[in-house]
């Protein structure tokens, strides 16, 4: 968007478009990649920002439908297979795992066999955490490459924008502004483009960084005190036995 508004504009009398078409091909390519990399990076900008926002959403009314005081059998039953937030992931995965336990030996058991199933649900809910973690990450790490590599990406061209030019320049042999200005103009739209590329991705990743931090910590800790939940469990069936 902004390079299409730029587009309309006028640069000394040169328009953008024209100071595209009339750059070298090498400057021509890093202007296309930048430019390619910034759509790229809008639209997973667009796509990261709408599923966090469903994820946290979705996650704080499972937790507090969780803390409502219903039973967790009925819950797993209402959220089925297909949880739709990281939180009832990880529910659902320790409440199978739990589940599964049940089918194979009863709901009794021996006092290590509760200790080696209470190890197996926190070992699968540290699983989903980092599976819904990673899911949550997938391409950031795009938006960090453009963030660190287009600002020298874009000065790649321009200096090879300005070597065009001076050897434009000692051909003409002629230092006239009308014959530098455009060339130099044309190189540093390279370095433009790559700050327009850039400057969003670096924004936009750190803001992701920092909401799935702060999410993954929610998990972490409502599994803490999910594992504490089947702890107490365990204890009351040994007390009962």
């Amino acid at each position: 968007m902004e390079v299409t508004t730029l587009a309309a504009n006028d640069i000394g009398g040169v328009s953008v478009l024209d100071l595209f078409w009339q750059a070298h091909i090498v400057v021509k390519l890093v202007m296309i990649g930048l430019m390619a990399a910034s759509v790229w990076s809008w639209k997973i900008i667009g796509d990261k920002f709408f599923l966090i926002r469903k994820s946290q959403k979705a996650s704080k009314e499972f937790e507090k439908a969780f803390w409502s005081g219903q039973n967790l059998d009925d819950l797993y039953r209402n959220i089925g297979h297909r949880p739709d937030n990281p939180m009832a992931a990880i529910f659902v995965s320790a409440m199978r795992e739990w589940k599964r336990a049940q089918d194979a030996t009863g709901a009794g058991g021996a006092v290590n066999n509760n200790i080696s199933l209470q190890m197996r649900i926190e070992k699968v809910m540290d699983v989903a955490i980092q599976r819904e973690v990673g899911s949550l990450e997938r391409n950031l790490m795009f938006l960090a490459t453009t963030g660190s590599a287009a600002p020298f990406v874009g000065l790649f061209g321009t200096v090879f924008g300005i070597m065009n030019t001076f050897s434009a320049i000692a051909a003409s042999k002629s230092t006239s502004l009308a014959v530098v200005a455009p060339g130099i103009a044309e190189a540093l739209f390279a370095t433009a483009i790559g700050l327009v590329a850039a400057i969003p991705a670096v924004i936009f990743y750190n803001k992701f960084s920092g909401d799935i931090g702060r999410m993954g910590q929610s998990l972490e800790n409502f599994a803490d005190e999910f594992s504490a939940i089947f702890s107490r469990q365990f204890e009351n069936k040994q007390g009962g036995s």
